[in-house]
């Protein structure tokens, strides 16, 4: 239900992700001048103060995101309400003025709103933010789902009894979040952030408070900080914008501010003039990691000047993250991945960080390299030909979402809008941002792009934050280190980068064409299959879905299972290798350049049963796609350097990673499953990596894409029949055939027959990791598929109640459900959830238990109604998905299945013979194996002591 956001705080993933969002995310514009607003916005303020933004949105149909953005988080709490901003988040699921309980969950589920991708919040530092999704083909369901906003905004009732449940799930998320990256975090965040209150307001909060706190103070931060001044409603989909706007007036006017409104203050982070560094190991840590970061002050994207400056930033990482990755692709790089980037930080701060994974012992030959690089492009700047790519992808990826205005998912533009609310953020149309930065971009120079690091390299308010391993014999360098090996980097005269560019053609062969000679259509599908002279079929979906996009999907029988043990992992690898040496004559660095301002991906794979091709373009890149298709079957590239850049970077990565428990927990797990199979093993060891031989690689793959003639392709997107005919029959109609019609081996790697328990102890943090599986051999029908299905979320419902809502031992309980045709028919449904420790022998019991109600009583007819209507509204809006379609098609080639089951007839027709006995009939067989295994991971003794 909640997304937490406590590691909003900016370890180096979070940064790189919030930079991402910073700089895609489109606000930008020209000294003086105000960045335009999306024209079709309505907008208004009631005379309360709440704030409103609404849009008329139809991706998807018949939906609406609706949400309640309140201005207030954890910074406002006080000192004995830390961790109360995120309960009160988790409190509005249970009790309102107008739904009791657990009743806004069950109305919602009743209308097939799925509880966590339709119905959400998260509480960060400074919001708490409600998300939801609701029907607009029901004008009583589109009011319901006002009237929960409502709820939300003044309507908790913050029972006493709910609350004391609800302390249980909350302890419980805070538990879910502990990890070695937590404790780093703990020892970073101080110090990263000192001096600013939000080193001591993380959002989880503080676990006793949680635990203790009284009602009234509880009630004290809603009361004081949900109040109309501090929010905004946001109404994003497809319905009337009059009827909305009226809707919001009318409900939300009557909402009151306290008569003596608290002030929400605005928190800084102190500058300073030293270097601050933080150097910490944990025994549990796998990986070596080094940030460094300089804060900065913030610069607000309010006017085309501001907007210029965000394009520079993205322009100048876009440039120095391509050399790193040129780095990475060395025999033996100096780190497994850096990135560079710029962007908004907590607070009143921006941020420019350098970020990069290392081996053990390797933080300053990796610092060193990245910082280099840094240096490299201060002392000499970009070159004129990095800069036209990095521009060309810029305006690339502007045209797409221009190309796809209409097609923009209304929950993306929900969130621009909260932004907007939250920061201030311009909220722009696709239209707006196209046309600035086609207007902005000519204005930048490279004199412009080279200057910005002299800008943001400084040793002034720079934090430094270097973690590891705890263990005998791994050292992490000492602050005056590594501050010498920065130093040493200063004094360095370097060379200029030097960008090797290929002007030769990416494919240079004449190519002759082939001939359809077989079509199937499927009229009311809209899905047409053609045999080409060469055996290849190809299956083709025109769509409207997305206006600039075209998806593929290729295979063939085979795949690794045709090798012997000896060469599986050669086999398994070979993809990677083959992908990161490049194509033809283009190693892969090289062809990164040659592909700049293409929206285009390929990328083989071997799996056990088959191999073949996934990918993606926009329909003007089209023929380059074919080209590139035509390459990886005809042209694979061989590079022993790649190689052994690879096993370096796995040999990193594996080193130390099963010192982290649940790493350990996986792989012993898989062990036990499948009997230690060769074949089934979660992570790699040190010899496989040994084993690998570019030779081998080669010629596995070379193997399995030398014959496409048992190939099956499949496209989905926009395009049409006739202008796909001639590029399939030259570039498909010509790759090579060998005339074999190969099948799959089953390798027998099952899982184990029979019933396993065992328990593991291991890991410092006070919570337990559990995992039940049922497994056993399927009856494959749809019949007995639909029933599957259909019980794994009766399952999902029943232990989400029992488990979290009623005991409050979860924050969240896992049913994954699992059914295969082949090697041969099986299922598996697989319940795992952490827990206190002392709490799992019950919560084991209660899943049992549910379970067993299952069995004895089928469903009642609530459930049913639940289940059926989420089937129902998924499939609505997946009919709509090109992905979903991809996935359909393919799946039913691979496994034989006729195509008319993807149709929602098919799927009306299988809801209407739902019913409890259905239920109880298959929770009997599938749940009544005797193939059962149960997996715990308890904490050590010392563990328990902090419970």
């Amino acid at each position: 239900m909640t997304r937490n956001d406590q590691f909003r705080a900016h370890t180096g993933y979070f940064i790189l992700l919030l930079l991402q969002l910073f700089i895609f995310q489109g606000t930008a514009q020209t000294a003086g001048t105000p960045l335009p607003m999306d024209p079709t916005v309505i907008s208004g303020e009631l005379d309360n103060g709440l704030k409103y933004f609404i849009k008329h949105n139809e991706k998807p149909e018949n939906r609406a995101e609706l949400r309640l953005a309140v201005h207030a988080g954890s910074l406002q709490e006080d000192d004995d309400q830390q961790g109360l901003a995120h309960f009160i988040e988790h409190m509005a699921f249970n009790g309102t003025e107008n739904f009791e309980k657990n009743e806004l969950i069950d109305f919602l589920e009743l209308a097939g709103t799925r509880f966590g991708p339709d119905l959400n919040a998260y509480t960060s530092f400074e919001e708490t933010v409600y998300m939801l999704q609701t029907r607009t083909d029901s004008t009583e369901l589109l009011e319901k789902g006002l009237l929960i906003l409502e709820d939300w905004a003044g309507g908790l009732t913050l029972d006493p009894e709910e609350i004391d449940k609800e302390r249980g799930v909350v302890i419980s998320e805070w538990r879910s979040s502990l990890s070695p990256d937590q404790r780093l975090q703990q020892k970073s965040f101080p110090i990263t952030y000192k001096g600013s209150r939000y080193a001591e307001r993380l959002p989880i909060g503080d676990p006793e408070i949680i635990e203790n706190a009284d009602y009234a103070t509880i009630g004290r931060f809603y009361q004081d900080w949900y109040r109309p001044d501090l929010m905004a409603v946001i109404a994003v989909g497809d319905f009337d914008l009059l009827w909305m706007e009226e809707e919001i007036r009318r409900r939300f006017s009557d909402l009151e501010n306290p008569g003596t409104p608290r002030e929400r203050e605005d928190y800084s982070i102190p500058r300073h003039e030293e270097t601050r560094f933080v150097i910490a190991t944990d025994k549990e840590n796998s990986f070596t990691r080094i940030q460094l970061s300089i804060k900065h002050p913030e610069t607000p994207v309010e006017n085309e000047q501001d907007y210029r400056t965000s394009i520079m930033h993205s322009l100048y990482n876009r440039m120095l993250n391509a050399r790193l990755v040129e780095i990475r692709q060395q025999p033996n790089p100096p780190f497994t991945f850096a990135y560079s980037g710029y962007g908004g930080d907590l607070g009143d701060l921006d941020n420019y960080f350098l970020y990069a994974f290392v081996a053990e012992g390797g933080v300053l030959q990796g610092l060193s390299s990245v910082y280099t690089e840094t240096r490299r492009a201060l002392d000499h700047g970009f070159v004129a030909t990095e800069l036209e790519r990095a521009k060309a992808e810029t305006l690339r990826s502007a045209e797409k979402s221009f190309k796809e205005q209409d097609k923009t998912p209304s929950g993306s533009l929900a969130s621009g809008l909260v932004s907007h609310f939250l920061k201030d953020s311009p909220f722009t149309d696709a239209e707006q941002r196209l046309a600035l930065i086609e207007k902005l971009l000519p204005t930048i120079s490279l004199e412009d792009i080279n200057a910005q690091p002299r800008e943001w390299i400084t040793e002034t308010d720079r934090t430094i934050v270097v973690t590891g391993p705890e263990k005998e014999g791994a050292t992490l360098p000492a602050e005056d280190a590594i501050l010498a090996t920065l130093d040493s980097i200063e004094q360095l005269k370097l060379d200029p980068y030097i960008d090797e560019v290929s002007d030769a053609p990416l494919l240079d062969a004449e190519l002759g064409m082939g001939e359809i000679v077989g079509e199937k259509k499927w009229p009311d599908l809209g899905v047409t299959e053609w045999t080409l002279s060469n055996g290849i079929k190809v299956v083709l979906k025109p769509t409207d879905f997305q206006n600039d996009q075209i998806r593929f999907t290729a295979f063939s029988p085979g795949g690794n299972s045709l090798y012997n043990d000896q060469d599986y992992f050669n086999a398994t690898n070979a993809v990677a290798i083959i992908d990161q040496s490049g194509i033809s004559d283009f190693p892969l660095s090289e062809l990164n350049k040659k592909l700049a301002g293409k929206n285009i991906s390929v990328g083989p794979y071997i799996g056990e049963l088959n191999e073949g091709l996934n990918g993606s373009t926009s329909p003007e890149d089209v023929e380059t796609l074919f080209e590139l298709i035509y390459l990886y079957f005809t042209a694979p590239r061989k590079d022993e350097e790649v190689l052994q850049s690879y096993v370096t970077q796995q040999k990193s990565i594996m080193q130390n990673i099963l010192v982290n428990p649940y790493y350990y927990f996986a792989a012993e797990k898989t062990k036990l499953k499948y009997a230690d199979h060769p074949r089934r093993k979660a992570l790699p060891e040190m010899s496989d990596l040994e084993s690998l031989d570019i030779d081998k690689i080669y010629e596995i793959y070379q193997d399995r894409f030398a014959d496409a003639g048992d190939f099956t392709f499949i496209f989905v997107g926009n395009f049409d029949l006739e202008s796909f005919r001639p590029l399939l029959l030259k570039y498909l109609g010509s790759l090579p055939t060998q005339g074999r019609w190969e099948k799959w081996k089953d390798v027998k790697a099952d899982m184990v027959e029979g019933k396993i328990e065992k328990t593991w102890v291991r890991g410092a943090a006070p919570k337990a990791l559990v995992e039940m599986v049922y497994h056993d051999d399927f009856e494959y029908t749809a019949e007995n598929r639909y029933a599957f299905t259909s019980l794994a979320s009766l399952v999902r419902i029943k232990l989400r109640e029992a488990m979290r809502e009623d005991k409050g031992g979860v924050y969240g309980v896992t049913v994954r459900s699992n059914v295969g045709q082949y090697p041969k028919p099986d299922y598996s449904i697989t319940i795992s959830f952490n827990a206190e420790p002392e709490e799992v022998d019950e919560l084991i019991a209660t899943a049992k238990s549910e379970i067993e109600k299952i069995m004895e009583n089928g469903a009642d007819a609530t459930d049913i109604k639940k289940i059926t209507e989420t089937q129902l509204q998924s499939k609505i809006k997946n009919l709509k998905e090109n992905g979903y379609w991809l996935g359909q098609l393919n799946a039913r080639y691979q496994n034989d299945l006729p195509l008319d089951g993807i149709k929602l007839e098919a799927l009306e027709e299988a809801i209407a013979t739902l019913d409890s006995k259905m239920l109880q009939d298959a929770a009997r067989k599938y749940f009544g194996t005797e193939n059962f295994m149960q997996f715990v991971l308890l904490p050590e003794e010392e563990a328990f002591e902090k419970n």
